[in-house]
């Protein structure tokens, strides 16, 4: 059962929390991230991307840049910019999107459920993006960002949250300049608390990264570094837990991640579609948007038509996790045989779009010479995320695409206790 405990948040006071919150590490590039920071001196994305105070072009792997990130942490604490609670708790922090909101519960996952497989993942890692997190981490001792998991929701929790988010006004409040609102409460009744803590172990079987596998890789080998340094250990040491967002499963929902291609591979648009024919139907040609609407629907977009296409019962299996993904079935039937693309960590020639910027964006890089071909795809369903990992596989690449974003500062895990 999932271990998931309070801590001692060290958080913004409320009076500039939107100007110490930023969007994660990964979304954003070095320049984005030194304009997203211009007049905000308590940004975090001085220490999260703390290469954006050196000169333009600086390693942000450096070891200054490391440096200069733990000289901001702790300038940022002495100037009270960060304040440390002086109890454990949970939070609840919220995100609305399109009317729509959702609630997850933060909380200190356990290093040793990851190792155990009680956490359970969908990706697979890269060591040197695990080891940026690790080397940051350990400079700063902190969880500086927090990750993105869920869970199969459990009524009793769902009541505590509902409870607390109505007769309590929200810490901290604020809609973000990408439009997405996120509210944030601090649980202070100790007793609440420990009844959450014993509901998750209780109730709660497994939990998921949604979002932020390397972070939550690089935690557990932080802590297994800890841990050998410690003659002492216990186990009950900060070092052992890292900062994440619990979210039930039923509140979230996965957008489409859709796919460009740069060449037809040598082949005419008629040769093309040929081979798309053998194991798709093509049931409408269209000069407007076409959106897969079910599993196993596609859209495709080619000199300037949008195609909407059925995969041939013969090319997927509903009864195996991955057989069962409309990423597999296109990678299987047109990405490799008839596009030759093998590798989708490392073919230069394909490209991935979040569905977070509608389906134009494909057809508007297509319709740029950028690219010859789009393909939208319906997007992968919580079901089939938990079904995965619950089988121990692994997701194709660039599948899932999670929005909104967490916000990072709004509250800290510090591990130097």
């Amino acid at each position: 059962m999932a271990i998931i405990k309070p801590f001692k948040g060290l958080r913004p006071p409320k009076e500039i929390v939107e100007e110490v919150a930023c969007l994660p590490y990964d979304v954003m590039n070095s320049e984005e991230a030194a304009n997203m920071a211009i007049g905000k001196e308590a940004s975090l994305l001085r220490i999260t991307r703390a290469e954006i105070e050196f000169e333009k072009g600086t390693d942000s792997h450096a070891e200054k840049v490391y440096l200069h990130a733990k000289s901001n942490f702790e300038a940022f604490q002495d100037k009270k910019y960060l304040v440390q609670d002086s109890e454990d708790k949970y939070y609840i922090y919220a995100q609305t999107m399109n009317n729509k909101t959702q609630y997850g519960i933060v909380g200190a996952a356990s290093c040793q459920d990851y190792i155990d497989g009680v956490i359970k993942k969908h990706e697979l890692t890269r060591p040197d993006k695990e080891e940026d997190r690790k080397v940051l981490s350990r400079i700063l001792e902190a969880n500086i960002e927090p990750v993105f998991f869920t869970y199969r929701a459990v009524p009793e929790i769902d009541s505590i949250v509902s409870n607390i988010v109505t007769n309590n006004k929200a810490e901290y409040d604020f809609t973000a300049e990408d439009g997405f609102g996120h509210h944030f409460w601090v649980i202070k009744d100790a007793e609440i608390n420990k009844n959450l803590e014993q509901l998750f172990k209780e109730k709660v079987p497994n939990t998921y990264v949604a979002d932020g596998h390397h972070r939550t890789a690089a935690a557990a080998g932080m802590s297994e570094e800890f841990r050998k340094k410690n003659p002492n250990h216990t186990g009950n040491e900060a070092y052992n837990y890292f900062m994440a967002v619990h979210f039930p499963d039923t509140q979230l929902q996965i957008i489409d991640y859709n796919r460009v291609v740069k060449d037809l591979n040598g082949l005419s648009t008629d040769e093309f579609l040929s081979k798309i024919d053998e194991n798709f139907i093509i049931k409408q040609i269209s000069d407007t948007i076409l959106k897969p609407e079910k599993l196993h629907d596609f859209s495709m977009y080619l000199d300037s038509k949008w195609y909407g296409l059925t995969a041939k019962s013969s090319t997927f299996n509903d009864d195996n996790p991955i057989d069962s993904l409309d990423v597999s079935v296109l990678s299987k039937y047109v990405l490799d045989p008839v596009l030759n693309i093998k590798d989708l960590r490392t073919d230069t020639r394909i490209d991935f779009v979040g569905g977070i910027r509608g389906l134009s964006e494909l057809s508007k890089r297509v319709d740029s010479g950028e690219m010859a071909v789009a393909f939208a795809l319906f997007p992968v369903s919580m079901n089939q995320l938990m079904n995965i990992a619950d089988t121990n596989n692994i997701m194709p690449p660039k599948v899932t695409w999670f929005e909104p974003k967490l916000r990072s500062g709004l509250v800290i895990n510090k591990i130097d206790e």
